[in-house]
């Protein structure tokens, strides 16, 4: 159940949010949104961020997916350091060709743990620089949830919907013993053309190619039935995308350096 009037007191830690706040008439009544200068500006601190399972297609044409942490949460690595996005560009924006994946979509409301009730309710971040008292797109209209905030809600009833389908997707490869860990390596050059020694730049959990060419044929069929190979492949394709992120980095850093230098 979810709710969008909630006082309850909740629990929970989420990526991006200051100050997740119930969405009430009596707190939120005058607020709205408006539009601002410098949008994904509150994404541009994190190198990771996670993913459902039926975005790995489209987020695998920009970034490399992986699997993190105990839980094996997916993830798009928008970075090779933290506290370092790649894809967000000096006016605050997603590069043009970058895939913005839905938990970035969805900011600023999110749905949060009712401990007493035991339900979801709809929360915004109170802090979010859009959300504006006298915002041109109102929150709440004659008393009631906006048209804006009741697309908030199905868009965060759709990703609670993905986000179990992702964990019972998560749950399968594990259940199968799928996963192996991996690193992601660099190896630069010495500016005399030599080879230098090689760095590491992330561990993390990957799906074993040579574990799925393993499993029994009626499971592989299965797996291709049910659409779960299609997003294997998916994640196991992304995996090129490393190189392409290190060349970014190197972009960005000599671009930087001229900036430097032409100060």
């Amino acid at each position: 159940m979810t709710d969008t009037t909630s006082t309850a007191s909740l629990t929970g830690n989420v990526l991006f949010y200051s100050q997740p706040e119930p969405i009430s008439i009596e707190a939120h009544g005058t607020l709205g949104v408006d539009p601002v200068d410098r949008p994904y500006d509150f994404v541009a601190q994190t190198n990771i961020v996670p993913l459902t399972v039926t975005e790995f297609a489209p987020a695998a044409l920009s970034y490399p997916v992986i699997f993190v942490g105990d839980n094996k949460q997916p993830v798009a690595v928008m970075g090779l350091r933290d506290g370092e996005n790649l894809f967000i560009d000096d006016q605050g924006l997603f590069r043009g060709d970058a895939y913005i994946p839905a938990y970035v979509r969805r900011y600023p409301f999110v749905f949060a743990n009712d401990d007493v009730q035991k339900r979801l309710v709809l929360c915004l971040d109170r802090k979010a620089p859009f959300i504006k008292e006298g915002g041109s797109q109102p929150l709440f209209v004659d008393g009631q949830p906006s048209p804006y905030v009741q697309q908030a809600l199905e868009f965060c009833n759709n990703f609670e919907t993905e986000r179990q389908r992702t964990d019972s997707f998560v749950k399968m490869l594990v259940d199968l013993d799928l996963f192996e860990t991996r690193e992601a390596n660099f190896t630069p050059k010495n500016p005399d053309g030599t080879t230098a020694s090689v760095q590491k730049i992330a561990e993390y959990f990957a799906i074993s190619e040579d574990k799925i060419k393993a499993l029994p044929v009626e499971k592989l069929v299965e797996l291709r039935d049910n659409g779960a190979l299609g997003q294997i492949y998916a994640h196991l394709i992304s995996l090129l995308g490393w190189d392409r992120l290190i060349v970014i980095a190197f972009d960005k850093m000599a671009q930087q350096q001229k900036a430097a230098g032409n100060a």
